[in-house]
């Protein structure tokens, strides 16, 4: 098990209020960018979310996975239950193919790695995951550098599975925290940014209808 610190930092749910950002839209599902401080799904208190936004837009949306509030970047939603059942079973079957893209604190010392390590959910500080060799589901991520500067590194994130938190984990495992995050990263490194610098910026999936393989992109917002 690692032993990290447990920050306890102010947090007041302000979600942004940008128009609906529709990427892309087929008679089975509606493709959207998620922006950073937006729920996906509705909280215990917190109603405004993109599945709630979406709704209004088209009320037969149906959620198939989600992303950190802190998190932006492609999100799928489906317009019927047959696209609902295919999709959700790509995601299910790790089917899909994912990129993230993502400015981490600090120069790794390779250029690309793979990282397996288990994730547990980290119950006394909720809604915290931590690394659990005994308890912990399997989690793996691919990573590779694509610019570095001096104090800061863009990479390139695949996960090959989809845990809670496993790309802000598993860099942290790394030594080099994502920049703005305000569950895992130390204070120097927190405070270079007023949002995580996490995005999903790929999707890749075959069509509900058809089976053909497409892929969507999203431009990176940091």
């Amino acid at each position: 098990m690692y032993d990290f610190p447990v920050y306890v930092r102010p947090f007041v749910y302000t979600p942004p209020t940008d128009s609906l950002c529709l990427i892309a839209e087929t008679k089975d599902y509606l493709l959207v960018d998620k922006p950073a401080g937006l729920l996906s799904v509705p909280g215990k208190t917190e109603p405004d979310c993109l599945e709630a936004r979406v709704q209004s837009y088209c009320p037969d949306a149906l959620t198939i996975h989600r992303l950190d509030m802190a998190t932006s970047g492609l999100m799928i939603f489906a317009k019927t239950k047959h696209a609902q059942r295919h999709l959700g079973l790509q995601f299910e079957k790790r089917q899909t193919i994912k990129s993230y893209l993502a400015d981490i604190a600090g120069v790794p010392r390779s250029n690309s790695g793979r990282i397996n390590l288990p994730i547990w959910t980290d119950w006394p500080h909720r809604p915290r995951q931590m690394i659990d060799f005994e308890k912990g589901r399997p989690a793996i991520t691919d990573w590779i550098v694509t610019e570095s500067g001096r104090n800061s590194t863009r990479v390139c994130l695949h996960p090959l599975t989809g845990r809670s938190h496993q790309l802000r984990l598993h860099m942290l495992c790394l030594g080099h925290p994502i920049i703005g995050d305000q569950l895992y990263a130390p204070d120097e490194v927190f405070q270079q940014s007023q949002r995580l610098h996490l995005h999903a910026h790929s999707l890749k999936f075959r069509e509900p209808t058809g089976g053909d393989w497409v892929k969507f992109k999203s431009p990176c917002p940091f």
